[in-house]
């Protein structure tokens, strides 16, 4: 994974009035920490951060950030974002080693077409988004990519059906499903109203079977 450049500049202010001037100047006030570093204010232009998460690695871009003339090697790790406009309000960057094992969420993506579930009126529903694994900073995916062709109905693809790529690993139960193949919701109440017809229907020839052996035990 390359690393994205990101300078950033120490704040001496905090506090909500303090964060919002920030954030008016285009400015996302942000904390650094780990490592031993004692954790410190900065803040990051907004244009630039918004480039650095913007890459393939998304959230999980390798940041070389630049602060008061030092070099740290850091990952965004805690991101707070505007409730309405979803923007970064607040960010958190911490400090890594090329050599250590990182623990992070990597985006799932789909590709292909489950035609064997649409054909039979179902649909994919995919039951995690993103995957809890295990790299180090220099090799961990942007993203995961599942093929979901092969999908039948009332099919699953697990954890253990994942291939993973070189050097990541996951301690996620390998029976864990990821993405499943169902029946629509219209299709299930279409099923549930045929099956509750046919049991009335049963229930309706149950009742004029024994009413008929009745009227001949009568006779």
């Amino acid at each position: 994974m390359a690393e994205i450049a990101l300078a950033a500049e120490i704040r001496g202010s905090k506090g909500s009035p303090a964060s919002r001037r920030l954030r008016t100047s285009g400015k996302i006030p942000g904390v650094l920490y780990g490592h031993g570093i004692e954790p410190t204010p900065l803040a990051v232009e907004s244009r630039s951060l918004r480039l650095a998460l913007n890459t393939e690695a998304g959230l999980n871009a390798l940041i070389q950030l630049e602060v008061d003339g030092k070099k740290h090697l850091a990952l965004p790790r805690a991101i707070q974002r505007h409730p309405v406009r979803n923007t970064v309000a607040h960010i958190d960057f911490q400090v890594v080693r090329r050599d250590e094992v990182m623990n992070v969420d990597v985006p799932i993506h789909f590709t292909g077409e489950a035609d064997g579930v649409v054909k039979q009126g179902g649909v994919v529903e995919q039951i995690l988004t993103s995957l809890a694994v295990q790299a180090t900073p220099g090799n961990i995916p942007g993203h995961i990519e599942i093929d979901i062709t092969e999908l039948e109905m009332e099919g699953a693809i697990r954890v253990k059906d994942v291939k993973l790529p070189k050097d990541v690993t996951t301690e996620l139960d390998p029976e864990e499903v990821i993405v499943t193949g169902k029946a629509s919701r219209a299709a299930a109440a279409i099923e549930s109203d045929d099956e509750a017809a046919a049991a009335e229907a049963s229930a309706e020839s149950s009742a004029g079977q024994a009413d008929a052996a009745s009227d001949s035990t009568e006779s």
